[in-house]
């Protein structure tokens, strides 16, 4: 039996998902995980509603943890890594960008923003922030200040992309982001219900399409918050509101859908996310039910 810190992990639960951890404080629980990230040694860096950073290995084992410098306003909601290895923390009640090592160090001089309001460089609530080929960052913010801003690999502010609004190019809180190996940018615009796209090799980036409506039907969307696409050009879009993750063409073609609302295994009740290891295996991190789900197949 594996073990997360000093929590029993539930085991295999068949020969395609493994579930682990429960909620609580202790080392290796969560209360409400909201965001994961995997690092190229397939480490999962989990922040949850405390502020605490976990970090495991792929099965559950706990390794290190620390918490964000402040947590009174509220919790960080989005995780990645940039591409000198270093965890990007979407601090979103701060308004600002953190960065750290992954031994948990923090790198002050690489910080972005701090300040809030509507101007550039300024920021609402943080969502997600990622970073493309060249070295930008795309930062997502959602309340009066939906839209994404791009900064050079300094730090330096340099546009705007999308407003406040349900018009293509658009946002009604854009939660995830995901840049593809095309560098091109996939926002999972949730309060919107759909998937946008939009061209990083153009100055300013120009959008490209959008598609998704609000349902529980396959194909339809309800609340996605974060969003991923593998190598053959499927994205994988998981869903708050529908308690499940869908698979679709790049066109935005229905493909499968996992998940669905319960407490077993398979189940989701209002997951945030996921990510995906060096293996192709995704990691859920299944929010309301307070643990992980690891999903060892692909589909």
């Amino acid at each position: 039996m594996l073990f997360a810190g000093c929590v029993a992990a539930t085991g295999t639960i068949n020969s395609n998902t493994y579930v682990w951890s429960s909620k609580g404080l202790d080392d290796g629980r969560f209360i409400k995980p909201r965001a994961i990230a995997i690092n190229e040694n397939d480490q999962l860096f989990i922040v949850d509603k405390t502020s605490r950073i976990q970090v495991f290995d792929r099965d559950g084992k706990f390794i290190r943890s620390w918490r964000t410098p402040a947590c009174v306003n509220g919790k960080p909601c989005g995780l990645s890594f940039s591409r000198d290895g270093l965890l990007m923390v979407a601090d979103t009640h701060y308004f600002q960008v953190l960065f750290y090592t992954p031994e948990g160090e923090m790198v002050k001089e690489r910080t972005i923003g701090g300040e809030t309001g509507r101007g550039l460089g300024q920021f609402g609530f943080l969502t997600d922030v990622v970073q493309d080929s060249a070295g930008n960052y795309y930062v997502g913010e959602y309340g009066d200040f939906d839209r994404i801003q791009k900064f050079d690999s300094s730090g330096k502010a340099l546009c705007q992309i999308g407003d406040h609004g349900e018009a293509p190019g658009s946002f009604l809180r854009p939660q995830g982001l995901f840049v593809d190996e095309k560098d091109q940018l996939w926002v999972a615009d949730a309060s919107n219900h759909r998937v946008q796209v939009f061209d990083l090799t153009k100055s300013p980036p120009q959008f490209i399409k959008t598609w998704g409506s609000a349902g529980s039907q396959p194909g339809q969307l309800r609340y996605p918050y974060t969003i991923e696409v593998d190598e053959e050009g499927f994205v994988y879009v998981c869903e708050l509101g529908n308690h499940r993750i869908q698979k679709f063409t790049g066109d935005g073609q229905h493909v499968a859908i996992m998940g669905g609302p319960g407490r077993g295994a398979g189940q989701f009740y209002q997951p945030w996310g996921f990510a995906t290891d060096s293996q192709g295996i995704m990691h859920v991190i299944d929010s309301y039910n307070h643990r992980v789900q690891r999903i060892n197949q692909k589909w």
